[in-house]
């Protein structure tokens, strides 16, 4: 499919962001801490800067490590990928805190993103060019560099705990760059606030091109992210969650769910009407596209990918009936390469092992599909665990059954109890959401993701000469310590006011 030029994409490739050039890490200081000493002068720069702070989407975080973290961390994969030991340990909750990737890619890449809202945020208020102000853009990009400033700080806490609220980037005060941690609760009050500036100033679209409004931050997009951290939080309030998905739902930018499931991913059907919020993709194009499917999808480059999918994620689909949800979502191929130490332990050639299959299109580590930060299906089926846990399961089971139905799944009685629906809206996030970042965040908040991955019974084999040995059975080591990562160690080395967390 022929992409169109998007409008994060084109302002990459054609204006170079002045934001990058001028930040670098301070050697002995903590990664959360940058420095510039360029001038912000134009409205110009300004929206080179704010491109800047767009282009922290495509970094190994949120082109795959995200979803490794979500779904291989939860019951719905292995790790895959020849039995890589980040990913391994990922799975099985023994991540220490010496870890690489802890440190560049999901430490250190969310608070880059950070520091560049920062940096932007800081420079606008002294810039004067009368365009900033033509059609309230200034408040527009203030709108924004908050609103993606709190969708960092959302993945920060999620994934640590109480984290340093970095909100100055552009100095080398010890009082700014060794920041103790904050308390979880604080942390998601600054993101509130973020997000309350966002709403405040972001339009619910900026005209009629979905190229556009599809992959900037909106009111709907900061309307959905309030309801997602109000469920998250340890004091969620379930009746904020239920506002703001309110919000969301009844938007004068008539979000709604897209007819076919399939069609959500098939790659021609991006910026449709479900998506809230997305990451453009452009296949082919070195600073724009999507290389993180490749190692999800691509068996015949000869090699075992990442995220492969587990039984028990199979077994749901299978016991749901949801073959149009499984289909989409999980592909199978034999003749492989490689030995599957869960599904083909002796590489039998006949053998058929799944893979994610969530985008399509490889295209050779140059993709042009997109993924999805923020959709529809998601924020309905928030609602209704809002309602749920509000005391009225009859109104939560039509919301679960407008997404059922898009699959061909039979309603939900609106006679189930609130413990039957909590199970069953848990399920159906499960087979809606998977492999979109969405699992391990869902067991975390219905409080049962120690219990979940205690009770898997999950086997890995190993073969010798064509001999299939006996199952072992995994232990995944999950306990109430392991709902956080450990704090990268350098961080703490660099910054001694910061406590790891328990358990590390």
């Amino acid at each position: 499919m022929k992409k169109k030029l998007i409008y994060i994409s084109s302002l990459i490739i054609l204006l170079p962001a002045l934001i990058i050039s001028c930040q670098k890490f301070l050697s002995d200081t903590p990664q959360t801490s940058l420095t510039t000493g360029n001038a912000y002068k134009s409205a110009s720069d300004i929206e080179n800067a704010l491109a800047g702070c767009y282009q922290i989407f495509y970094t190994d975080y949120y082109q795959w490590e995200n979803v490794m973290l979500s779904d291989n961390r939860s019951d719905n994969a292995y790790p895959g990928g020849s039995g890589e030991e980040t990913f391994v340990d990922e799975d099985l909750f023994q991540v220490p805190a010496t870890n690489s990737h802890l440190y560049n890619f999901w430490w250190g890449q969310l608070y880059q993103g950070i520091a560049r809202s920062n940096i932007l945020l800081d420079k606008i208020t002294s810039v004067t060019d009368p365009a900033l102000d033509e059609n309230g853009r200034r408040g527009q990009i203030i709108g924004e560099a908050s609103f993606l400033r709190a969708y960092h700080f959302f993945q920060l806490v999620k994934l640590f705990g109480g984290v340093p609220l970095e909100l100055h980037s552009n100095t080398a005060d010890p009082s700014n760059t060794r920041k103790p941690r904050s308390t979880e609760l604080e942390v998601y009050t600054q993101i509130e606030k973020d997000l309350q500036t966002a709403v405040t100033n972001l339009p619910d679209t900026y005209g009629n091109d979905a190229s556009v409004n599809k992959v900037r931050a909106t009111k709907g997009a900061a309307n959905a992210l309030l309801a997602k951290i109000w469920a998250q939080r340890s004091d969620r309030d379930y009746s904020k969650v239920s506002q703001y998905c309110d919000a969301v739902i009844s938007s004068s930018a008539s979000y709604a769910l897209w007819p076919d499931y399939h069609q959500l991913f098939d790659g021609s059907n991006y910026l449709s009407s479900e998506s809230i919020m997305e990451i453009p993709f452009i296949e082919g194009n070195a600073s724009a596209s999507n290389w993180g499917v490749e190692l999800f999808l691509a068996p015949e480059d000869g090699w075992q990918k990442y995220c492969v999918p587990s039984k028990d994620l199979v077994a749901a689909y299978t016991a749901e009936g949801d073959s149009i949800r499984e289909n989409t979502n999980i592909i199978f191929y034999d003749n492989l390469a490689w030995a599957d130490e869960n599904w083909s332990p002796c590489g039998d050639a006949a053998a058929k092992v799944p893979f994610n299959n969530k985008q399509e299109h490889p295209a050779g580590w140059s993709s042009g599909d997109h993924l999805y930060l923020l959709r529809l299906a998601d924020i309905i089926l928030l609602k209704a665990e809002a309602q749920n846990e509000l005391g009225h399961p009859e109104l939560a089971a039509p919301l679960v059954n407008q997404v059922r139905a898009r699959v061909g799944l039979d309603p939900l009685s609106t006679a189930l109890t609130q413990t039957v629906m909590r199970t069953k809206i848990l399920n159906e996030r499960r087979l809606e959401l998977a492999f979109e970042a969405q699992r391990w965040d869902d067991l975390v908040r219905a409080g049962v993701a120690t219990q979940v991955m205690a009770s898997l019974n999950e086997y890995k084999y190993t073969c010798s000469d064509g001999v299939l040995s006996a199952p072992v059975k995994i232990n995944y080591n999950c306990n109430s310590d392991h709902l956080f990562m450990p704090i990268p160690q350098s961080e703490i080395d660099a910054n001694p006011n910061l406590i790891q967390n328990p358990g590390y």
